[in-house]
């Protein structure tokens, strides 16, 4: 069988614009005319396909980034949304009711973990957080109300990778879904094609590329999207959360050069990764031998596009992190922000930032150091000069 790929499937959907446009057109409005009130009643009850009746429902421009999106993921659907949470919460609250039970990855964004941990009890929906790189503790954390086994393909901030084939036997084994959050390696990873059934995303990060905007999506079957936009009971309908029209556009035009990004990113953090090591600082990196899933990564991975951009350094205290952090700002290395996948590199101490709602204890039970530094690898041009300011700073501490 031809072996998938997210590029070339992403280029054979592309579209015209209005008036032939090479580029995506933006529509400007929040609402669309019918021709006869018998029309949008049709519209209102399901009965008219392809019909637009409320941005927030669907809109032209949506609906082509969700095309598009679709077709790199090869996933029959995909829908967009306003933020990376608003995709996870949307897809995760169709899926469950009062009394459902989620096994989930207990290294996520932090987001997520607060989401699950302090905001789904309150609708009597309990988490078991495992080690999803623990098969026999995922098999032995399934209930028989669990709907989800959640999982992220590269995990934030440890980089830690899912073995998605393995996890999508157990959730068929178990009737539930198998849903991964795939920020980290666009194209690099395509859980679909691996047995995931629904694919979350902050387009926000590797996606978009630009840090100016916040976006998410959400890849899966017609049948889980439709349900997702009913009018009635779709939770994306219900609580809103849509992209807008003009941030859609441009996340758009940007897909089409995720690919050479991609490379680049995984480029330019392969190199670092091995210089990191080179000069005693602990690096934690896929594309590593010394990686525990390395060969895991291997097998599963769109070789071509690399590793990812994501290097994972441990510094071993706060302190010492943030000192290193601030002297790499000033040298002109990056910047000390949280986020990821912008075209500059962005460092932050994950512990005290973007996993800080995961409480101390439960970072020391997953292994998270306190002096853990999340390193997003740039599109740096001369990635020799970029080192030399590194360790120009490392020397410093």
């Amino acid at each position: 069988m031809k072996k998938f790929d997210p590029a070339t499937s992403l280029e054979n959907v592309h579209e015209l614009g209005a008036h032939n446009g090479v580029n995506q057109a933006i529509n400007d409005s929040a609402t669309f005319a019918f021709e006869t009130g018998e029309d949008m009643t049709a519209c209102f009850n399901g009965e008219s396909e392809g019909a637009f009746l409320y941005s927030r429902h669907w809109n032209p421009t949506n609906f082509g980034l969700s095309k598009a999106l679709a077709a790199m993921e090869g996933t029959e659907a995909a829908w967009v949304t306003g933020s990376g949470m608003a995709a996870i919460t949307n897809a995760i609250l169709q899926l469950c009711n009062a009394g459902d039970h989620i096994v989930a990855t207990r290294t996520s964004y932090g987001g997520t973990f607060a989401f699950m941990k302090n905001w789904l009890p309150k609708y009597n929906i309990t988490v078991t957080f495992v080690n999803t790189c623990d098969l026999e503790e995922v098999e032995s954390a399934m209930q028989e109300n669990t709907k989800i086994i959640y999982t992220e393909s590269i995990d934030n901030p440890m980089l830690e990778v899912a073995d998605i084939p393995a996890l999508a036997k157990i959730s068929k084994a178990h009737n539930t879904k198998l849903m991964v959050d795939n920020t980290f390696s666009p194209m690099i990873i395509s859980p679909a094609q691996l047995g995931a059934d629904i694919i979350v995303y902050s387009m926000t990060k590797f996606i978009n590329g630009k840090n100016d905007t916040t976006a998410g999506a959400i890849c899966a079957c017609t049948d889980f999207i439709n349900s997702l936009i009913d009018l009635n009971d779709g939770t994306s309908m219900l609580l809103g959360g849509v992209l807008d029209t003009y941030r859609s556009a441009n996340i758009h035009k940007n897909l089409y050069t995720l690919a050479i990004r991609m490379k680049q990113h995984s480029k330019n953090a392969m190199d670092l990764a091995h210089k990191f090591e080179s000069i005693g600082i602990q690096a934690s990196y896929p594309g590593l031998p010394s990686h525990p899933q390395h060969e895991l990564m291997k097998s599963i991975m769109n070789e071509e596009y690399g590793f990812g951009g994501m290097i994972a350094i441990d510094m071993g205290t706060p302190e010492r992190a943030s000192k290193f952090m601030a002297l790499m700002q000033k040298e002109g290395v990056g910047y000390l922000a949280v986020s990821l996948g912008y075209f500059r590199t962005l460092f932050s101490n994950s512990g005290k930032s973007t996993s800080s709602e995961v409480p101390e204890e439960d970072q020391k039970k997953m292994g998270l150091s306190p002096g853990l530094v999340r390193y997003s690898v740039g599109l740096d041009n001369d990635m020799e000069a970029s080192f030399a300011k590194i360790k120009k700073c490392y020397n410093m501490i």
